[in-house]
């Protein structure tokens, strides 16, 4: 059989210890490479693509801190002035109270840097936190944008999704009762244009979310009915159909 084998691979058939080992090597790379094939062909992983089309991307040192993105966030979204709703989110990098551990997160000192810092959405990819943890399935695709977009008829106001979102991007109405986040404005950022010194950019989406690590720890409980309908996808799957 070994012998078929070598000739058929183009091999001496009187193989020395060395061409043993040799084609020993290439056929063990075979076999995985055969399960790999299998893993992607007959039982593929299902990889879910839907992206948001685009993202906007904040650079901090141009910002001059004038918050005239919320005010056009809100005022597009919420017909009024009120950054406390805005959907992207300005911050100035100062930490009070004593130096040391106490001090602030970064730890820079009794006042920090003094950088003003925008807190953007980042238009997670699958398997999205604040879609992902919604009880209600509130947090929909918007086909247009691609953007995750709550659905305030769904939306019972349990703040689960504020929770689960590790980047502190959810806003919660609390006349309204309601969450929201940003749908990137139905494609055309109003943050974006009102921006005086060009620190905030709509750009083609890529997947920002483990270029640096999250501002806060989240806690993301996934519905029952969610976890269901994720299980063929998310659960190793063995052959027979039988789950690892």
């Amino acid at each position: 059989m070994i012998e078929l084998a070598a000739s058929a691979a183009g091999m001496d058939t009187t193989l020395s210890r060395r061409g043993f080992l040799l084609f020993s090597a290439c056929a063990v790379s075979s076999l995985a490479a055969l399960g790999l094939c299998e893993a992607f062909a007959a039982n593929p992983p299902l990889v879910i693509l839907d992206n948001a089309k685009g993202l906007i991307l904040a650079d901090p040192s141009r910002c001059v801190g004038c918050q005239r993105c919320e005010l056009a966030c809100t005022e597009f979204n919420e017909g009024r002035a009120q950054p406390s709703l805005s959907r992207i989110k300005i911050a100035r990098a100062l930490n009070f109270g004593p130096e040391g551990p106490s001090g602030g997160p970064a730890m820079r000192g009794i006042w920090g840097d003094g950088l003003v810092v925008q807190g953007a959405c980042r238009q997670c990819p699958h398997p999205v936190p604040c879609a992902t943890a919604c009880p209600e399935s509130a947090i929909v695709l918007d086909p247009k944008t691609g953007a995750r977009v709550v659905d305030a008829r769904k939306c019972v106001g349990c703040r689960l999704c504020q929770r689960a979102c590790p980047w502190d991007m959810m806003t919660f109405d609390e006349e309204r009762q309601k969450a929201s986040k940003c749908f990137l404005c139905n494609g055309k950022p109003k943050c974006v244009e009102a921006c005086p010194s060009g620190a905030l950019r709509f750009v083609p989406w890529r997947d920002i979310t483990r270029e640096g690590p999250p501002p806060m720890a989240s806690l993301c409980v996934t519905p029952a009915a969610a976890a269901k309908d994720c299980a063929g996808c998310h659960t190793p799957v063995a052959k027979k159909g039988a789950r690892r």
